[in-house]
């Protein structure tokens, strides 16, 4: 069963609607029911008043379970049916209310009932019900719509049934999921301004028939307490999957987000399908890309880049794109794509303001991938560097970092697997991306010969390219050791630009820690985590600086007259060899690993490796 973080399973959703409303001083619950109201239910008199309502578990459609009520006539054995409800769309320009349910099923009658009756004593004109097409909220709320007529309630029910999975719609009808959203604002925008019941409903049903959505999935859900619905494979996806975990149309083999979004609109928008949205040229939409619960933002935003580019790609005009989680399926990882069609009278519903806190708040525009981007600023010239000797010639510069390069290439899954017990895995990743960085610099031009400009490149280039603290480390490095190479190319300044880079490594930052901050309060020497040096690192902390000082000890000896360089170079990739080595037993004083327990250390210091096999490939 998967682990969630909740007090009480059976608690669950009680809990969650409890934070929800002390959160936000909007809202407020209904006594005696599990329904949340907007706090201004005096705004609504003469106005149409908008409920909707379903289960928990679809956050930010929160729901509770719904405690006892009076007794109403029995549902039919539905109570367990897969439904959601949107409480985050409660809020001035949206819903008046919602109703919840227990954990994907759908509310009871009594306080679907007892929602109805509030909105109504509070002096609303009209009630509209906005229910999503599954048939335990048909029936629930279709009863209650029968019991609150029956006592001389205007009200009325849209279903929403926006789901393009499957070709062939069963008796049940096409299920409602994430589209809803867009007609609780249509319909919120039309009942702030004032508009009839009549006018409301009939333009609800109008934008709830030119939309469709469909889902995909990396993986299933499960509620609190019970085994997850259905298992995927690792190398699979499902797709047109429902958002209680229902099964999809297919499952297919893993494709890249752009291919899997391809995908998806072919399926939404294939006229073969009793359920495709008829998308043209020249037609306009509003998108909103859902994250299902597990996805990460960094995903979300690769699927979204990739929709608005595909459909850019078919002539179709993105006049707004809504972009985050909006109607989850607890933790799935996976996405729906909904598209409604739109003209200037439902692109200004969608634009009205509200206060509604789930609805994001964007700039009213156009997504497009075509966007200019902002020029690249000009670098400064630079000043000309003095060298009185030439050190190395170009080939054998060359044939060196070519060697370290593949390397560096070569180790990347060694590098990775090694930081994966004491960082993020992504060693071997960033130096691979230096190394090719490097090669691609060297086909573009021939690198320097002169030891301190080839010193000062290579830093511009790991610093652009390398990203992370190695890059910087790197960076820092390489830019002290060529100021100090500066015209010089004997042995011994070999020697001396090993010691500059290690020290600018651990050198303090002028001004970094003042005696007093800002607010006149001491800084306690206590706190070792406010930056006072660029690394941070000695040796025996356990970082690539081991290998490096190791290695800067060997090269001393080059200050030695008749010294063998090739011999002195030897001997300094062996100390770092030992130093890297050694790193496996000690405790981490810097880096990511300071924060990993040394029981769990059990390998040598991934950058540590990576310092001394750069020093081999030098000598080889």
């Amino acid at each position: 069963i998967p682990k969630k973080l909740v007090t009480t399973v059976s608690g669950c959703a009680d809990d969650a609607l409890a934070g929800l409303v002390a959160c936000n001083p909007g809202l407020r619950l209904l006594q005696g029911h599990r329904v949340v109201l907007r706090d201004d239910l005096q705004a609504i008199r003469g106005r149409v008043a908008l409920l909707s309502g379903g289960g928990s578990g679809h956050e930010p459609a929160h729901a509770g379970e719904t405690p006892p009520v009076p007794p109403v006539p029995p549902t039919h054995g539905h109570s367990a049916e897969p439904s959601s409800l949107s409480a985050g769309y409660v809020g001035k320009g949206m819903l008046t209310g919602v109703v919840a349910g227990a954990m994907f099923a759908s509310p009871s009658v009594g306080s679907i009932l007892a929602a109805i009756r509030a909105v109504a004593q509070a002096g609303a004109a009209g009630i509209l019900l906005i229910v999503k097409n599954y048939t335990g909220d048909r029936l629930n709320f279709g009863m209650a719509l029968e019991r609150a007529r029956a006592e001389g309630t205007d009200v009325r029910m849209v279903v929403v049934g926006d789901d393009c999975a499957f070709t062939k719609p069963g008796k049940a009808g096409r299920r409602g999921i994430c589209g809803t959203i867009l007609i609780h604002k249509v319909a919120g925008a039309l009942a702030e301004a004032g508009a009839s019941l009549d006018e409301i409903e009939k333009k609800a049903m109008a934008a709830a028939k030119v939309m469709g959505t469909l889902g995909l999935s990396l993986s299933p859900c499960s509620i609190p307490g019970s085994k997850p619905s259905f298992q995927l494979a690792e190398d699979e996806m499902e797709l047109g999957l429902g958002i209680h975990g229902e099964a999809g149309v297919r499952r297919m083999k893993m494709l890249p987000a752009d291919k899997a979004v391809e995908t998806m609109l072919k399926h939404m928008t294939d006229p073969s399908s009793a359920s495709h949205l008829s998308l043209k040229p020249g037609s306009s939409v509003v998108l909103v890309v859902n994250n299902l619960g597990g996805l990460s933002c960094l995903e979300l935003g690769i699927v979204a880049g990739a929709a608005v580019r595909c459909l850019e790609n078919q002539g179709i005009r993105i006049a707004r794109a809504l972009v985050g989680s909006f109607m989850t399926a607890m933790e799935m990882a996976g996405v729906s794509l909904t598209l409604m069609l739109v003209d200037e009278e439902l692109l200004r519903l969608i634009d009205t303001k509200t206060m509604a806190m789930a609805w994001p708040n964007i700039l009213v525009g156009p997504a497009t991938t075509r966007r200019e981007e902002v020029p690249a600023p000009i670098e400064p010239p630079r000043r000309a560097q003095d060298e009185t000797g030439t050190g190395l010639s170009t080939a054998r510069v060359e044939r060196v970092l070519q060697r370290v390069c593949s390397t560096l290439l070569d180790m990347k899954e060694k590098l990775n697997e090694l930081d994966r017990g004491a960082g993020d895995g992504d060693c071997g990743h960033t130096h691979a991306q230096a190394a090719q960085a490097i090669q691609e610099w060297m086909r573009s031009r021939p690198p320097p010969a002169a030891p301190a400009q080839l010193l000062s490149a290579l830093a511009d280039v790991v610093l652009e390219h390398m990203g992370g603290s190695s890059g910087v480390l790197y960076g820092l490095f390489l830019t002290a050791a060529a100021q100090s190479l500066r015209g010089r190319s004997d042995s011994a300044a070999w020697a001396d630009a090993m010691d500059a880079g290690i020290e600018a490594m651990q050198r303090s930052v002028p001004g970094a820690v003042e005696p007093q901050c800002p607010l006149g309060i001491p800084i306690p020497p206590e706190f070792p985590c406010i930056p006072h040096r660029y690394g941070g690192a000695a040796p025996g902390d356990r970082t690539m600086l081991d290998s490096l000082f190791a290695a800067g000890q060997a090269l001393h000896s080059l200050r030695s007259p008749g010294a063998d360089p090739l011999q002195v170079l030897a001997a300094a990739v062996q100390s770092a060899e030992a130093a890297a080595e050694a790193t496996r037993h000690m405790e981490a004083g810097a880096g990511r690993a300071s924060y990993v327990h040394s029981s769990r250390l059990e390998q040598p210091d991934a950058g540590a490796v990576a310092v001394a096999a750069v020093l081999g490939a030098v000598l080889e």
